[in-house]
């Protein structure tokens, strides 16, 4: 909600509730083999979606994984920002990239795009880790060697999180590695998912 064509829905700021709404919207495809990808915001949301479609009484993925995000039971020491008045949010946007410089310095762009993207760090900043027993998928972590905000220890503690294989990659590049690299994540991908593409072929 908030984004392409569902632009003019409310977009969601609670973390369960986002779980929830994924969750609602993929039950009709779980009858076939799938993985799990999120970068960033979006690896909590994959590992909070698994740990949800367990409870449910819905397989597992075949993989997990979770690129650019430190492990769940971690906490940031960054302070949130989803809430600052608008020029001391757009600087703070400013200094974690990501986001062109022609949105921010464009007050209409900035109205298409703001309420998603403020609701985003609402998602990430209002999380609440709540012990778990572990996944049996295996998982794999994607990091990029020059990310300011998320080291390599950080990636490696999502090693807890799996009785299955686990699997570090990191990547030249800040935070958003993964345009950059796009090609080699991918085969990555590949190579950890043939293996099971195999078993129902």
């Amino acid at each position: 909600p908030g984004r392409g064509s569902r632009l003019g829905e409310a977009p969601i700021t609670d973390f369960s509730t986002l779980v929830q709404e994924i969750a609602l919207g993929i039950h009709r495809h779980l009858d076939r083999p799938f993985a799990f990808f999120g970068h960033s915001m979006g690896a909590l949301l994959s590992f909070e979606l698994t740990r949800l479609l367990r409870q449910q009484g819905y397989p597992s993925p075949a993989h997990l994984f979770v690129s650019g995000y430190r492990a769940p039971h971690l906490k940031s020491n960054s302070t949130p920002i989803h809430n600052l008045p608008e020029p001391e949010f757009i600087e703070e946007v400013r200094q974690i990239g990501g986001t062109p410089e022609a949105v921010l310095a464009n007050a209409e762009l900035r109205e298409l795009v703001f309420p998603a993207l403020r609701a985003d760090f609402a998602v990430i900043e209002t999380y609440r880790y709540q012990p778990c027993t572990s996944l049996v998928c295996p998982i794999t972590a994607f990091g990029g060697l020059q990310d300011q905000g998320v080291n390599v220890a950080d990636l490696e503690a999502w090693r807890q999180y799996t009785t299955g294989q686990f699997r570090l990659q990191m990547f030249s590049g800040n935070h958003f590695f993964l345009h950059q690299v796009q090609p080699s994540i991918l085969q990555a991908i590949d190579q950890q998912l043939s293996g099971v593409s195999r078993l129902y072929e």
